[in-house]
């Protein structure tokens, strides 16, 4: 058991539902284990890296109610997501992570896997960020729960079976807008925020996942769940559709309820992820940061990444640090000569902070040097991380003065991964070691 680099346990007692789903997952990069029972669960987790759990109701038994707390108890401190796949009543359902409804296409399962184990990480980071705080005489607040009415955008026309969900979300607390075209649902979504959004397909299925392709192309609106309402006859494949970006398909052959509650499933988890978002954004108001770009500053980055290090030990998660060093450039030179860069640097600070996932840590490390702390990130996937960020900034032209046309801003960019809390130091002086070298060459 050792041996094997399994990333998801699915707890089953039989393969009905467990066998195409472990299939779906292994083809999809998400290395899977089956679990008999509550004992061979744990026993996996003791002897694996998991990053996830799948709980089959149906074949689990009278103990998989008990199994989510149980499990997290085991893996701790590192923070395990519990998913449920079958039907639950909404108050039994809070000690899941997510429940969704049988059977579950792999597509929609990874999604919903990368969501969920992005938000353990971030929950993780909160926890060590205000610690990390609290040393220095700062306090943040706690995770916060919006007890508001979930917020349910339904786009679409008018048909009778949409009309009947949009009743059964009403009836189950949820306040319903409607949308009959794109361009209102678009003008709604950037607007207000919304907890989920739900396309009715009817004759044209092609509109409804450009919708939810649209959104996804959107920063602001990429997590936000869309379930895709669609008759069993379309064309449409639930392949397809979780592919273009949709986060869960139902047809109108399924009773409104149980549809209603899959939607407020969805809505429940991004909920949880804004408010841990929130949480980890109120530290830029802690009065630590750099007063420039709102960035952590070079001591407190150190400090901070010392805890991230001992963390990602105890947690056997792998931590990365990249460096991004302001690249020189001429028209960089001319721009530094003349006080404009200066002038430029809060807002590419700005904007790093605003390209890092929430769970990772930005910091300043000098007048032209920005670092940036990637917990369960190895290497490889931090240097894409990096080069993402200043790609983005690339692309941005910065004023020059004077007349003279704007100018653009690259990075040198170095990453290491640290090996071990003694070595964080020393991984962060490889990292800027490595853009120096870039520069030079």
């Amino acid at each position: 058991m050792a041996g094997i680099q399994a990333r998801v346990l699915i707890v089953a007692r039989d393969d009905a539902l467990a066998g195409p789903l472990a299939e779906g997952l292994d083809r999809l990069g998400w290395r899977t284990i089956t679990a008999r029972g509550p004992y061979a669960a744990v026993a996996a987790l003791a002897d694996l890296k998991i990053e996830a759990a799948i709980v089959d109701l149906a074949s689990a038994g009278h103990e998989a109610m008990n199994l989510p707390k149980r499990l997290r108890e085991v893996y701790a401190p590192r923070r395990l997501p519990v998913i449920a796949i079958g039907d639950l009543e909404t108050d039994a359902a809070h000690d899941f992570d997510l429940v969704l409804s049988a059977p579950l296409h792999p597509a929609q399962a990874v999604m919903r896997l990368e969501s969920l184990v992005r938000m353990a990480v971030a929950e993780e980071e909160f926890e060590l960020r205000a610690q990390t705080l609290a040393e220095r005489g700062r306090s943040l607040d706690p995770i916060e729960t919006d007890d508001a009415p979930f917020r349910v955008l339904a786009i679409g026309e008018p048909a009778p079976q949409f009309l009947a969900l949009s009743n059964a979300l009403s009836r189950s607390g949820a306040e319903i807008v409607g949308a009959f075209t794109a361009y209102t649902a678009f003008d709604y979504l950037h607007e207000r925020p919304f907890d989920a959004v739900v396309l009715w397909a009817g004759d044209n299925s092609q509109e409804a996942l450009s919708i939810a392709a649209g959104m996804r192309r959107n920063t602001r609106l990429y997590h936000v769940p869309a379930l895709l309402y669609m008759r069993e006859e379309s064309y449409v494949t639930a392949a397809e559709a979780y592919h273009r970006g949709v986060s869960d398909v139902a047809s109108p052959e399924t009773p409104e309820r149980d549809t209603a509650r899959r939607v407020i499933e969805l809505a429940r988890c991004y909920r949880r992820q804004i408010s841990i978002r929130k949480a980890l954004e109120k530290a830029r108001s802690s009065g630590l940061m750099d007063s420039a770009t709102g960035l952590f500053t070079r001591d407190l980055f150190a400090h901070h990444l010392i805890r991230l290090a001992v963390a990602a030990k105890e947690r056997s998660r792998p931590l990365s640090v990249c460096v991004l060093r302001v690249a020189d450039r001429p028209e960089v030179a001319a721009a530094r000569a003349t006080g404009w860069l200066d002038r430029a640097i809060p807002q590419i600070g700005s904007m790093i902070g605003r390209l890092v996932r929430v769970e990772d840590t930005a910091a300043r490390l000098g007048p032209e040097v920005f670092a940036l702390a990637l917990p369960a990130t190895p290497q490889a996937a931090a240097r894409s991380a990096g080069e993402r960020i200043g790609a983005v900034i690339g692309c941005t032209a910065f004023e020059a003065g004077d007349g003279k046309p704007p100018f653009v801003v690259e990075f040198d960019i170095g990453v290491a991964e640290v090996a071990s809390p003694e070595a964080a130091g020393r991984a962060l002086e490889e990292a800027a070691a490595r853009a120096l070298t870039r520069q030079a060459s």
